[in-house]
């Protein structure tokens, strides 16, 4: 009876830390019975290229909101560093480059004035980012003269509409982009692995070798899948590679560094941290700047993406990364949340407003539909995690 009781807790516990996992799939499985495109190789490719942005805004944001803060200036720090690029790219015929640097250093700079007055004026950071929505906005209209820029063509394009295919060759599909997610379930599954072993040293329960085989497996399956679906339509986006990159360090960054349990710290109890030792205005301030950054980068995405920059784009961005970080189990009150359940989230607010378009609903109800399904993918984590602390 232990045992069972033992297993029966361990089940109860990953569907509670999974639950969103869960929904994300019964979503997928939904759009995928309504409309038989919606798993097609080339649509697929296209929710990776159109939703990209938000997913890179969601990385930032998730640790803003461990921190027990918010940004709503993300969606007009894109505008900026896109209408830079786009001016020193387009108007004044700079290379490429000088335009990616350029932009990566206004959200470095946007960063360091937001950080400054979070942490070290003291100024509540829904403040400070209303502001800077504002303010960053109206910089943004002044830099383009209220006019859009296009095209960016060449290379600064391929950013977020190039491929990296043929470069093994290929058989009906492409095979340099099947070896990147073999490699990737490889490194999953080592992962989890070196995790379960980690357990074990500390005596904690782990779930079974069949079970463990399997949930690597069902995994690895679901993800070479998705592979061999790219494979058979463009080959791996260059957003895809980004975005890839920028998970797992981030993954690495908020679980397996010091900085990163300073962030938990503070959000979870700013006074318990501050007696701890934590440097809590370093820390928020290197938060924010690490914000603005990301932005920059989702400001490039973006522009590529766009082939040009406009003074209304990014609009709502940050609305939609917020919301992926809380479907993706945040707490507004701090101190929880994972990058990869931000990714979960926003995965879900893409598959839902692709799913729609495809399915021709208007864009009105598509709003109803995404904010009932925040609600209750919230109310569903809240509740898991009473069952959790009765039990």
């Amino acid at each position: 009876m232990t045992a069972i009781a033992g297993f029966r807790e361990m089940v109860t516990r990953n569907l509670q830390q999974s639950g969103i996992f869960v929904a994300f799939i019964a979503i997928v499985a939904l759009f995928a019975l309504m409309n038989e495109n919606f798993l097609s190789p080339g649509n697929l490719t296209n929710i990776i290229l159109q939703y990209s942005y938000i997913l890179i805004l969601a990385i930032g944001m998730v640790m803003v909101i461990i921190l027990g803060q918010i940004d709503l200036s993300v969606g007009s720090v894109v505008a900026l560093t896109g209408a830079v690029s786009a001016v020193l790219v387009i108007r004044e015929g700079q290379p490429w480059v000088v335009g990616l640097l350029a932009a990566l250093a206004v959200g470095f700079l946007v960063g360091i004035w937001q950080g400054f007055w979070v942490a070290f004026v003291g100024i509540p950071g829904f403040i400070v980012t209303l502001a800077g929505m504002l303010l960053f906005r109206g910089l943004t209209y002044r830099v383009l003269d209220n006019v859009s820029l296009s095209p960016f063509g060449g290379v600064y394009y391929d950013i977020a509409n190039g491929f990296q295919n043929g470069l093994l060759g290929g058989y009906g599909v492409d095979v340099f982009t099947l070896v990147i997610f073999g490699i990737a379930v490889a490194g999953y599954a080592f992962s989890q692995w070196r995790t379960r072993r980690g357990r074990i040293a500390y005596q904690q329960t782990v779930e079974s070798m069949p079970l463990f085989i399997a949930k690597i497996v069902a995994v690895g399956a679901v993800v070479m899948w998705f592979g061999y679906q790219l494979a058979q339509s463009r080959g791996l986006p260059n957003v895809l590679i980004i975005l890839a990159v920028l998970i797992l360090a981030y993954s690495v960054v908020t679980q397996r560094s010091v900085f990163g349990r300073h962030v938990y710290a503070i959000g979870g109890n700013l006074h318990a941290a501050e007696l701890s030792g934590v440097k809590v205005r370093n820390v928020t301030f290197w938060v924010f700047v690490n914000m603005g950054v990301l932005a920059s980068v989702a400001g490039v995405v973006f522009s590529s993406r766009m082939n040009g920059a406009q003074p209304g784009a990014g609009n709502m961005f940050e609305l939609d990364a917020i919301a992926a970080c809380f479907i993706g189990g945040a707490s507004t009150t701090g101190g929880v949340g994972r990058v990869t359940g931000a990714m979960i989230g926003g995965l879900i607010m893409a598959v839902m407003s692709n799913g729609m378009q495809l399915m021709g609903v208007p864009q009105s109800i598509q709003q109803v539909v995404k904010g009932l399904v925040l609600l209750l993918a919230v109310a569903f984590d809240i509740y898991n995690k009473r069952r959790a602390t009765v039990r």
